[in-house]
Protein backbone atom coordinates (compact mmCIF):
# COMPACT_ATOMS: atom_id res chain seq x y z
CA UNK A 1 0.00 0.00 0.00
CA UNK A 2 2.75 2.44 0.94
CA UNK A 3 4.90 1.62 -2.33
CA UNK A 4 1.01 2.11 -4.72
CA UNK A 5 0.58 5.76 -2.63
CA UNK A 6 3.91 7.67 -2.23
CA UNK A 7 3.59 8.39 -5.95
CA UNK A 8 1.01 10.97 -4.90
CA UNK A 9 2.54 12.33 -2.33
CA UNK A 10 3.42 16.14 -2.26
CA UNK A 11 6.83 17.14 -1.00
CA UNK A 12 5.58 18.90 2.21
CA UNK A 13 4.31 15.21 3.20
CA UNK A 14 8.10 13.73 3.22
CA UNK A 15 9.39 15.28 6.20
CA UNK A 16 6.79 14.50 8.56
CA UNK A 17 6.04 10.92 7.23
CA UNK A 18 9.83 10.22 7.42
CA UNK A 19 9.86 11.29 11.36
CA UNK A 20 6.58 9.22 11.91
CA UNK A 21 7.92 6.67 9.99
CA UNK A 22 11.27 6.25 12.37
CA UNK A 23 9.25 7.05 15.53
CA UNK A 24 7.23 3.67 14.25
CA UNK A 25 10.16 1.72 13.66
CA UNK A 26 8.85 1.57 9.77
CA UNK A 27 11.85 0.51 8.04
CA UNK A 28 10.09 -0.35 4.67
CA UNK A 29 8.44 3.27 4.70
CA UNK A 30 11.46 4.54 5.53
CA UNK A 31 13.08 3.39 2.56
CA UNK A 32 10.28 3.98 0.19
CA UNK A 33 10.11 7.62 1.75
CA UNK A 34 14.20 8.23 0.91
CA UNK A 35 14.57 6.91 -2.14
CA UNK A 36 12.04 8.99 -3.52
CA UNK A 37 13.32 12.27 -1.92
CA UNK A 38 11.73 15.16 -3.22
CA UNK A 39 14.25 18.04 -2.05
CA UNK A 40 18.47 18.69 -1.97
CA UNK A 41 18.86 17.83 1.26
CA UNK A 42 18.05 15.02 4.17
CA UNK A 43 18.99 16.02 8.19
CA UNK A 44 18.75 12.88 9.89
CA UNK A 45 20.05 13.29 14.12
CA UNK A 46 21.13 15.84 15.55
CA UNK A 47 19.90 16.43 19.08
CA UNK A 48 16.80 15.09 20.48
CA UNK A 49 14.24 16.43 22.33
CA UNK A 50 12.96 15.35 25.82
CA UNK A 51 11.86 11.71 25.37
CA UNK A 52 12.43 11.40 22.09
CA UNK A 53 14.18 7.47 21.30
CA UNK A 54 16.97 7.83 18.95
CA UNK A 55 16.39 6.16 14.87
CA UNK A 56 16.17 2.17 14.94
CA UNK A 57 19.40 -0.09 13.90
CA UNK A 58 16.80 -1.32 10.79
CA UNK A 59 15.38 2.07 10.16
CA UNK A 60 18.84 3.31 9.85
CA UNK A 61 19.96 0.12 7.48
CA UNK A 62 16.74 0.93 5.46
CA UNK A 63 17.83 4.77 4.86
CA UNK A 64 21.24 3.72 3.76
CA UNK A 65 20.21 1.33 1.52
CA UNK A 66 17.81 3.74 0.13
CA UNK A 67 20.40 6.46 -0.37
CA UNK A 68 22.10 3.66 -3.20
CA UNK A 69 18.94 2.65 -5.15
CA UNK A 70 18.39 6.78 -5.04
CA UNK A 71 21.28 7.06 -6.96
CA UNK A 72 19.78 5.31 -9.68
CA UNK A 73 16.10 6.42 -9.31
CA UNK A 74 15.26 9.49 -11.48
CA UNK A 75 12.16 10.41 -8.78
CA UNK A 76 15.26 11.12 -6.47
CA UNK A 77 16.59 14.74 -5.68
CA UNK A 78 18.88 13.84 -2.83
CA UNK A 79 21.86 15.87 -3.19
CA UNK A 80 23.40 16.11 0.49
CA UNK A 81 23.05 13.62 3.38
CA UNK A 82 23.29 15.06 6.97
CA UNK A 83 23.79 11.67 9.64
CA UNK A 84 25.69 14.03 12.08
CA UNK A 85 24.24 12.92 15.61
CA UNK A 86 22.66 9.89 14.58
CA UNK A 87 25.13 7.65 16.72
CA UNK A 88 24.30 6.18 20.01
CA UNK A 89 24.91 3.88 22.17
CA UNK A 90 25.19 0.05 21.38
CA UNK A 91 22.37 -1.86 23.23
CA UNK A 92 20.60 1.40 24.13
CA UNK A 93 16.63 1.46 23.91
CA UNK A 94 14.87 0.60 20.73
CA UNK A 95 18.11 -1.15 19.73
CA UNK A 96 20.11 2.57 18.04
CA UNK A 97 22.70 2.31 16.14
CA UNK A 98 26.00 2.86 17.38
CA UNK A 99 29.11 5.42 16.58
CA UNK A 100 31.02 2.29 15.32
CA UNK A 101 28.82 0.30 13.56
CA UNK A 102 27.20 3.43 11.59
CA UNK A 103 30.65 4.56 10.56
CA UNK A 104 31.10 0.87 8.70
CA UNK A 105 27.62 0.63 7.53
CA UNK A 106 28.20 3.86 5.94
CA UNK A 107 31.70 2.69 4.28
CA UNK A 108 30.04 -0.07 2.91
CA UNK A 109 27.58 2.25 1.28
CA UNK A 110 29.77 4.29 -0.38
CA UNK A 111 31.83 0.70 -1.53
CA UNK A 112 28.41 -0.53 -2.81
CA UNK A 113 27.45 2.69 -4.51
CA UNK A 114 30.99 2.56 -5.87
CA UNK A 115 30.34 -0.79 -6.94
CA UNK A 116 27.29 -0.23 -8.80
CA UNK A 117 28.53 3.03 -10.80
CA UNK A 118 31.46 -0.05 -12.05
CA UNK A 119 29.26 -2.37 -12.63
CA UNK A 120 26.95 0.47 -15.05
CA UNK A 121 29.95 1.93 -16.74
CA UNK A 122 30.96 -1.93 -17.70
CA UNK A 123 27.66 -2.19 -19.25
CA UNK A 124 27.62 0.71 -21.12
CA UNK A 125 31.26 0.09 -22.12
CA UNK A 126 29.80 -3.38 -23.36
CA UNK A 127 26.91 -1.88 -25.45
CA UNK A 128 29.06 0.43 -27.22
CA UNK A 129 31.42 -2.02 -28.01
CA UNK A 130 28.54 -4.29 -29.50
CA UNK A 131 27.25 -1.47 -31.44
CA UNK A 132 30.18 -0.70 -32.69
CA UNK A 133 31.26 -4.21 -33.98
CA UNK A 134 27.26 -4.62 -35.74
CA UNK A 135 28.23 -1.37 -37.36
CA UNK A 136 31.24 -3.07 -38.49
CA UNK A 137 30.03 -6.28 -39.40
CA UNK A 138 27.30 -4.47 -41.99
CA UNK A 139 29.75 -2.48 -43.41
CA UNK A 140 31.88 -5.44 -43.87
CA UNK A 141 28.76 -7.77 -45.77
CA UNK A 142 28.42 -4.43 -47.92
CA UNK A 143 31.72 -4.44 -48.97
CA UNK A 144 31.78 -8.61 -49.36
CA UNK A 145 28.57 -8.09 -51.69
CA UNK A 146 29.61 -5.14 -53.43
CA UNK A 147 33.31 -7.34 -53.94
CA UNK A 148 30.99 -10.78 -55.02
CA UNK A 149 29.10 -8.42 -57.82
CA UNK A 150 32.32 -7.21 -59.57
CA UNK A 151 34.01 -10.62 -59.54
CA UNK A 152 30.99 -12.61 -60.89
CA UNK A 153 30.95 -9.72 -63.46
CA UNK A 154 34.45 -10.53 -65.01
CA UNK A 155 34.11 -13.86 -64.28
CA UNK A 156 31.52 -13.98 -67.61
CA UNK A 157 34.72 -12.56 -69.78
CA UNK A 158 36.99 -15.13 -68.69
CA UNK A 159 37.03 -19.11 -69.51
CA UNK A 160 35.74 -20.89 -66.54
CA UNK A 161 37.48 -23.13 -64.22
CA UNK A 162 40.94 -21.71 -65.53
CA UNK A 163 43.56 -22.50 -62.83
CA UNK A 164 44.23 -19.57 -60.94
CA UNK A 165 41.38 -17.47 -62.11
CA UNK A 166 38.23 -15.68 -61.08
CA UNK A 167 36.64 -19.11 -61.79
CA UNK A 168 38.65 -20.74 -59.35
CA UNK A 169 37.98 -17.82 -56.74
CA UNK A 170 34.17 -17.97 -57.03
CA UNK A 171 34.14 -22.38 -56.56
CA UNK A 172 36.55 -21.40 -53.34
CA UNK A 173 34.19 -18.82 -51.83
CA UNK A 174 31.38 -20.73 -52.69
CA UNK A 175 32.61 -24.21 -51.18
CA UNK A 176 34.00 -22.42 -47.99
CA UNK A 177 35.45 -23.66 -44.75
CA UNK A 178 34.90 -23.30 -41.35
CA UNK A 179 38.37 -22.41 -41.01
CA UNK A 180 38.50 -19.76 -42.99
CA UNK A 181 35.36 -18.20 -41.84
CA UNK A 182 36.11 -18.05 -38.33
CA UNK A 183 39.75 -16.87 -39.15
CA UNK A 184 38.48 -13.98 -41.06
CA UNK A 185 35.87 -13.22 -37.92
CA UNK A 186 38.47 -13.14 -35.47
CA UNK A 187 40.41 -10.42 -38.09
CA UNK A 188 37.22 -8.49 -37.97
CA UNK A 189 36.76 -8.55 -34.22
CA UNK A 190 40.35 -7.35 -33.76
CA UNK A 191 40.37 -5.29 -36.19
CA UNK A 192 37.14 -3.37 -35.02
CA UNK A 193 38.89 -3.41 -31.73
CA UNK A 194 42.36 -1.71 -33.05
CA UNK A 195 40.23 1.06 -35.00
CA UNK A 196 38.20 1.86 -32.04
CA UNK A 197 41.19 2.28 -29.64
CA UNK A 198 42.98 3.90 -32.47
CA UNK A 199 39.93 6.34 -33.15
CA UNK A 200 39.71 6.97 -29.15
CA UNK A 201 43.58 8.15 -29.48
CA UNK A 202 42.38 10.03 -32.61
CA UNK A 203 39.94 12.07 -30.64
CA UNK A 204 42.30 12.46 -27.41
CA UNK A 205 44.55 13.88 -29.13
CA UNK A 206 47.28 10.70 -28.65
CA UNK A 207 46.77 10.43 -24.87
CA UNK A 208 45.86 7.30 -22.82
CA UNK A 209 42.57 6.49 -22.51
CA UNK A 210 39.88 4.66 -20.97
CA UNK A 211 39.71 1.08 -21.17
CA UNK A 212 37.33 -1.60 -19.73
CA UNK A 213 39.12 -2.60 -16.89
CA UNK A 214 40.39 1.00 -15.96
CA UNK A 215 38.40 2.92 -13.12
CA UNK A 216 35.95 5.69 -14.72
CA UNK A 217 35.75 8.98 -13.24
CA UNK A 218 32.35 8.75 -11.04
CA UNK A 219 30.42 12.14 -10.67
CA UNK A 220 29.67 12.78 -7.07
CA UNK A 221 25.93 12.58 -7.00
CA UNK A 222 25.09 12.71 -2.69
CA UNK A 223 27.39 14.10 -0.31
CA UNK A 224 27.02 12.23 3.10
CA UNK A 225 28.37 14.25 6.76
CA UNK A 226 28.28 12.37 9.58
CA UNK A 227 30.53 11.62 12.84
CA UNK A 228 32.94 9.06 12.26
CA UNK A 229 34.24 6.59 14.72
CA UNK A 230 37.19 4.57 13.52
CA UNK A 231 39.22 1.82 15.08
CA UNK A 232 41.80 -0.61 14.51
CA UNK A 233 39.03 -3.05 13.13
CA UNK A 234 37.52 -0.52 10.53
CA UNK A 235 40.42 1.40 9.46
CA UNK A 236 41.09 -0.69 6.43
CA UNK A 237 37.31 -0.39 5.05
CA UNK A 238 37.28 3.41 6.12
CA UNK A 239 40.86 4.32 4.16
CA UNK A 240 38.98 2.28 1.07
CA UNK A 241 35.71 4.09 1.15
CA UNK A 242 37.66 7.86 1.81
CA UNK A 243 40.79 6.93 -0.69
CA UNK A 244 38.13 5.79 -3.90
CA UNK A 245 36.10 8.06 -5.92
CA UNK A 246 32.38 6.92 -6.43
CA UNK A 247 28.88 8.88 -6.58
CA UNK A 248 29.13 9.32 -2.35
CA UNK A 249 31.36 11.17 -1.10
CA UNK A 250 32.08 10.96 2.66
CA UNK A 251 32.47 13.63 4.65
CA UNK A 252 33.24 14.62 8.60
CA UNK A 253 32.39 16.47 11.04
CA UNK A 254 33.91 14.95 14.38
CA UNK A 255 36.24 12.19 14.20
CA UNK A 256 37.29 9.92 16.85
CA UNK A 257 39.88 7.10 16.71
CA UNK A 258 40.91 4.72 18.42
CA UNK A 259 43.95 2.33 19.26
CA UNK A 260 45.36 3.69 15.97
CA UNK A 261 49.42 4.36 15.02
CA UNK A 262 50.99 7.50 14.19
CA UNK A 263 51.34 6.52 11.17
CA UNK A 264 47.87 5.21 10.20
CA UNK A 265 46.00 8.20 12.07
CA UNK A 266 47.90 10.63 9.74
CA UNK A 267 47.01 8.59 6.95
CA UNK A 268 43.44 8.97 8.01
CA UNK A 269 44.06 13.05 8.50
CA UNK A 270 44.99 13.24 4.84
CA UNK A 271 42.14 11.55 3.05
CA UNK A 272 39.51 13.49 4.93
CA UNK A 273 38.72 16.89 3.48
CA UNK A 274 40.01 20.01 4.49
CA UNK A 275 36.56 21.64 5.14
CA UNK A 276 33.71 20.70 7.01
CA UNK A 277 35.87 19.00 10.03
CA UNK A 278 34.85 20.52 13.48
CA UNK A 279 36.33 18.02 16.22
CA UNK A 280 39.24 15.38 16.37
CA UNK A 281 39.33 13.11 19.57
CA UNK A 282 42.38 10.58 19.32
CA UNK A 283 41.95 7.94 22.48
CA UNK A 284 44.13 4.63 23.54
CA UNK A 285 46.57 5.65 20.65
CA UNK A 286 50.64 4.95 21.60
CA UNK A 287 51.29 8.64 20.10
CA UNK A 288 54.05 10.22 22.30
CA UNK A 289 55.07 13.67 22.40
CA UNK A 290 56.86 13.27 19.09
CA UNK A 291 54.19 11.59 17.34
CA UNK A 292 51.65 13.91 18.23
CA UNK A 293 53.99 16.90 17.02
CA UNK A 294 53.85 14.52 13.79
CA UNK A 295 50.27 15.03 13.43
CA UNK A 296 49.56 18.45 14.63
CA UNK A 297 50.34 20.05 11.34
CA UNK A 298 47.90 17.79 9.57
CA UNK A 299 44.94 19.33 12.06
CA UNK A 300 45.65 22.79 11.19
CA UNK A 301 44.98 22.14 7.64
CA UNK A 302 41.30 21.55 8.92
CA UNK A 303 40.60 25.33 9.08
CA UNK A 304 37.06 25.05 11.03
CA UNK A 305 38.88 22.66 13.54
CA UNK A 306 37.92 23.71 17.36
CA UNK A 307 37.64 20.75 19.65
CA UNK A 308 41.11 18.81 19.94
CA UNK A 309 40.95 15.77 22.72
CA UNK A 310 43.90 13.61 23.54
CA UNK A 311 42.56 10.59 26.06
CA UNK A 312 45.23 8.06 27.30
CA UNK A 313 47.75 8.74 24.01
CA UNK A 314 50.95 7.72 26.34
CA UNK A 315 52.20 11.11 26.87
CA UNK A 316 54.18 10.82 29.75
CA UNK A 317 57.35 13.26 30.20
CA UNK A 318 57.84 12.22 33.98
CA UNK A 319 60.25 9.81 31.96
CA UNK A 320 63.42 11.31 30.60
CA UNK A 321 63.79 10.96 27.40
CA UNK A 322 66.01 12.42 24.67
CA UNK A 323 65.05 14.99 22.32
CA UNK A 324 61.64 15.07 24.78
CA UNK A 325 62.10 19.08 25.08
CA UNK A 326 62.76 19.60 21.46
CA UNK A 327 59.28 17.34 20.97
CA UNK A 328 57.78 19.48 23.35
CA UNK A 329 58.42 22.92 21.76
CA UNK A 330 57.07 21.49 18.07
CA UNK A 331 53.73 20.00 20.16
CA UNK A 332 53.71 23.99 21.50
CA UNK A 333 54.39 25.37 18.02
CA UNK A 334 51.85 22.96 16.71
CA UNK A 335 48.77 23.87 18.96
CA UNK A 336 49.23 27.39 18.10
CA UNK A 337 48.67 26.42 14.61
CA UNK A 338 45.29 25.64 15.53
CA UNK A 339 44.09 28.87 15.14
CA UNK A 340 40.56 28.56 15.54
CA UNK A 341 40.63 25.90 18.26
CA UNK A 342 37.92 26.72 21.33
CA UNK A 343 38.08 23.54 23.08
CA UNK A 344 41.16 21.40 24.58
CA UNK A 345 40.91 17.82 26.01
CA UNK A 346 44.11 16.40 27.60
CA UNK A 347 43.63 13.54 29.62
CA UNK A 348 45.70 10.96 31.71
CA UNK A 349 49.09 12.95 29.71
CA UNK A 350 51.22 13.40 32.93
CA UNK A 351 52.68 16.68 31.52
CA UNK A 352 53.49 17.52 35.21
CA UNK A 353 54.97 21.41 34.83
CA UNK A 354 54.29 22.39 31.14
CA UNK A 355 50.66 24.09 30.68
CA UNK A 356 52.39 27.27 30.02
CA UNK A 357 54.71 25.50 26.96
CA UNK A 358 51.01 24.36 25.80
CA UNK A 359 48.17 26.88 26.58
CA UNK A 360 50.91 29.97 26.36
CA UNK A 361 50.93 29.16 22.46
CA UNK A 362 47.24 29.25 21.56
CA UNK A 363 46.12 32.26 19.88
CA UNK A 364 42.89 32.38 21.01
CA UNK A 365 41.41 31.56 24.58
CA UNK A 366 39.99 28.58 25.85
CA UNK A 367 36.26 27.96 25.95
CA UNK A 368 36.33 24.64 27.44
CA UNK A 369 39.91 23.20 29.12
CA UNK A 370 39.71 19.49 30.28
CA UNK A 371 42.64 18.47 32.04
CA UNK A 372 42.00 14.83 33.95
CA UNK A 373 44.61 12.94 35.21
CA UNK A 374 47.55 15.70 33.89
CA UNK A 375 49.34 15.62 37.24
CA UNK A 376 48.96 19.62 37.25
CA UNK A 377 51.57 21.13 39.64
CA UNK A 378 51.13 24.65 41.67
CA UNK A 379 52.68 26.34 38.86
CA UNK A 380 50.66 24.84 36.53
CA UNK A 381 47.50 26.07 38.16
CA UNK A 382 49.34 29.93 38.82
CA UNK A 383 49.71 29.82 35.96
CA UNK A 384 46.24 29.14 34.60
CA UNK A 385 44.62 31.35 37.20
CA UNK A 386 46.67 34.50 35.44
CA UNK A 387 46.13 33.15 31.74
CA UNK A 388 43.74 34.78 29.17
CA UNK A 389 41.74 31.53 29.27
CA UNK A 390 40.29 31.87 32.40
CA UNK A 391 38.21 34.46 32.19
CA UNK A 392 36.50 32.87 29.27
CA UNK A 393 36.38 29.30 30.89
CA UNK A 394 32.79 27.44 30.36
CA UNK A 395 33.65 24.29 31.01
CA UNK A 396 36.36 23.58 33.03
CA UNK A 397 37.95 20.10 34.48
CA UNK A 398 40.85 19.01 36.90
CA UNK A 399 39.47 15.80 38.33
CA UNK A 400 42.06 13.43 39.73
CA UNK A 401 44.59 15.99 39.85
CA UNK A 402 45.38 16.09 43.61
CA UNK A 403 44.52 19.49 45.51
CA UNK A 404 46.36 20.56 48.34
CA UNK A 405 47.14 24.31 50.89
CA UNK A 406 49.44 24.88 48.32
CA UNK A 407 47.25 24.96 45.13
CA UNK A 408 44.16 26.44 47.16
CA UNK A 409 44.63 30.34 46.34
CA UNK A 410 45.44 29.47 42.42
CA UNK A 411 42.27 27.47 42.30
CA UNK A 412 40.50 30.34 44.12
CA UNK A 413 41.65 33.18 41.78
CA UNK A 414 40.88 30.50 38.85
CA UNK A 415 37.50 30.19 40.08
CA UNK A 416 36.90 34.07 41.02
CA UNK A 417 38.20 35.21 37.19
CA UNK A 418 36.17 32.56 35.48
CA UNK A 419 32.82 33.15 38.16
CA UNK A 420 30.41 35.13 34.99
CA UNK A 421 30.46 32.35 32.31
CA UNK A 422 31.67 29.00 34.00
CA UNK A 423 28.84 26.75 33.47
CA UNK A 424 30.42 23.19 34.14
CA UNK A 425 33.16 22.45 37.10
CA UNK A 426 34.61 19.06 37.66
CA UNK A 427 36.64 18.90 40.54
CA UNK A 428 36.31 14.87 41.54
CA UNK A 429 38.69 12.68 42.67
CA UNK A 430 40.79 15.84 43.67
CA UNK A 431 41.58 14.95 47.39
CA UNK A 432 39.36 17.75 48.66
CA UNK A 433 38.03 16.82 52.20
CA UNK A 434 36.21 18.85 54.62
CA UNK A 435 39.07 22.16 55.37
CA UNK A 436 39.66 21.90 51.88
CA UNK A 437 36.14 21.90 50.27
CA UNK A 438 35.27 24.77 53.24
CA UNK A 439 37.76 27.08 52.19
CA UNK A 440 36.66 26.96 48.02
CA UNK A 441 32.80 26.85 48.79
CA UNK A 442 32.98 30.71 48.96
CA UNK A 443 34.61 30.78 45.39
CA UNK A 444 32.16 28.12 44.13
CA UNK A 445 29.21 30.49 45.38
CA UNK A 446 30.52 33.30 43.22
CA UNK A 447 29.94 31.12 40.23
CA UNK A 448 26.08 32.34 39.45
CA UNK A 449 26.03 30.41 36.44
CA UNK A 450 27.19 26.88 37.21
CA UNK A 451 24.99 24.57 35.48
CA UNK A 452 26.47 21.13 36.71
CA UNK A 453 29.29 20.70 39.57
CA UNK A 454 30.72 17.30 39.86
CA UNK A 455 32.75 16.38 43.20
CA UNK A 456 32.54 12.77 43.46
CA UNK A 457 35.25 10.55 45.06
CA UNK A 458 36.17 13.29 47.35
CA UNK A 459 36.56 12.07 51.45
CA UNK A 460 34.22 14.40 52.59
CA UNK A 461 31.91 13.30 55.94
CA UNK A 462 28.59 13.70 56.33
CA UNK A 463 29.12 17.63 57.08
CA UNK A 464 31.09 18.37 54.76
CA UNK A 465 28.46 17.00 52.41
CA UNK A 466 25.89 18.97 53.85
CA UNK A 467 27.87 22.33 53.91
CA UNK A 468 28.35 21.34 50.31
CA UNK A 469 24.44 20.69 49.29
CA UNK A 470 23.86 24.25 51.60
CA UNK A 471 25.70 25.73 48.50
CA UNK A 472 24.66 24.50 45.97
CA UNK A 473 21.08 25.03 46.75
CA UNK A 474 22.29 28.66 46.39
CA UNK A 475 23.21 28.77 42.84
CA UNK A 476 19.87 29.52 40.88
CA UNK A 477 21.31 28.03 37.89
CA UNK A 478 22.74 24.83 38.95
CA UNK A 479 20.54 21.69 37.87
CA UNK A 480 22.46 19.01 39.07
CA UNK A 481 25.18 17.86 41.46
CA UNK A 482 27.63 14.84 41.63
CA UNK A 483 27.94 14.76 45.41
CA UNK A 484 30.50 11.75 46.88
CA UNK A 485 29.29 9.06 49.10
CA UNK A 486 30.08 10.56 52.56
CA UNK A 487 32.42 8.55 54.78
CA UNK A 488 30.62 7.46 57.08
CA UNK A 489 28.98 5.42 54.25
CA UNK A 490 31.97 2.98 53.76
CA UNK A 491 32.65 -0.06 55.58
CA UNK A 492 35.16 0.35 58.90
CA UNK A 493 38.83 0.13 57.75
CA UNK A 494 39.01 3.06 55.51
CA UNK A 495 42.22 5.42 55.92
CA UNK A 496 41.85 8.79 57.54
CA UNK A 497 42.59 10.45 53.98
CA UNK A 498 41.91 7.84 51.24
CA UNK A 499 42.66 8.54 47.89
CA UNK A 500 39.88 8.76 44.79
CA UNK A 501 40.92 5.12 43.96
CA UNK A 502 40.78 3.82 47.39
CA UNK A 503 37.12 5.41 48.23
CA UNK A 504 36.23 3.77 44.57
CA UNK A 505 37.54 0.66 45.40
CA UNK A 506 36.27 0.22 49.10
CA UNK A 507 32.95 -0.94 49.89
CA UNK A 508 29.98 0.54 51.34
CA UNK A 509 27.67 -0.42 54.38
CA UNK A 510 25.78 -2.88 53.10
CA UNK A 511 22.88 -1.76 55.22
CA UNK A 512 20.41 0.40 53.30
CA UNK A 513 19.14 2.39 56.07
CA UNK A 514 22.57 4.27 56.30
CA UNK A 515 21.97 5.51 52.60
CA UNK A 516 18.89 5.95 53.09
CA UNK A 517 19.17 8.06 55.98
CA UNK A 518 21.60 10.12 53.60
CA UNK A 519 18.95 10.33 50.73
CA UNK A 520 16.28 11.39 52.78
CA UNK A 521 18.53 14.23 54.60
CA UNK A 522 19.14 15.66 51.27
CA UNK A 523 16.12 15.60 50.06
CA UNK A 524 13.97 17.41 52.96
CA UNK A 525 17.09 20.15 52.57
CA UNK A 526 15.70 20.48 48.56
CA UNK A 527 12.26 20.50 49.68
CA UNK A 528 12.58 22.84 52.43
CA UNK A 529 14.79 25.10 49.76
CA UNK A 530 12.50 25.04 46.89
CA UNK A 531 15.02 23.40 45.03
CA UNK A 532 13.20 20.58 43.34
CA UNK A 533 14.63 21.28 40.00
CA UNK A 534 18.10 20.56 41.36
CA UNK A 535 19.36 16.80 40.59
CA UNK A 536 21.57 15.15 43.51
CA UNK A 537 23.30 11.93 42.49
CA UNK A 538 26.16 9.89 43.46
CA UNK A 539 26.06 7.91 40.60
CA UNK A 540 29.26 8.06 38.64
CA UNK A 541 28.83 5.98 36.39
CA UNK A 542 25.35 7.59 34.41
CA UNK A 543 26.33 11.00 35.36
CA UNK A 544 26.52 13.19 32.47
CA UNK A 545 26.72 16.98 32.66
CA UNK A 546 25.58 17.16 29.09
CA UNK A 547 22.11 16.57 30.66
CA UNK A 548 21.37 19.72 31.29
CA UNK A 549 22.34 21.69 28.40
Amino acid sequence: MMRSNIIYLTWELYGPLLDAAFTNCRPLAVGELVQRWPERTLRVGGRKKAGQSPPNRLCVQALLLAVVRGLSDKRCDLQALDLCGLQCEEGGVGDPMGGWSLTVALCTMAVQARAGAQRAHRKEGERERKRVLTMEREKDVVKRERGWGKRVGEEKEEEPGEEGGPGEWVRNVQEGSDTGTSQREEERTTGVRRRMEMERKRMTGGKAVETEDSEPDCEVLVRVRADLFINARSWERVRMALGTAGPLKLQCRYLRVEELSVSSIGTLLDLLPSQGVLGVDIRYSCLGVAGLALLLPQLSTFSLLTSLRLHYCNLDVRRDLAGQEGALRDMSDGLGQLGQLRRLSLTALRLPGHLRMLLSSLSHPLEVLELPYLSLTPADLSYLSCSPHAATLQQLDLSENRLDESTLPSLRRLLSQASGGLLHLCLSGCGLNDGLLGALLPSMGCCRALRSLGLALNPLSLMGLLELVRTAIRLPSLKQLLYPNPLEDYQPGLPALPSSAQLLDWPLEEMMEVHEATSLRLENMLTESGRSDLLLTCDLLNYDKDLVD
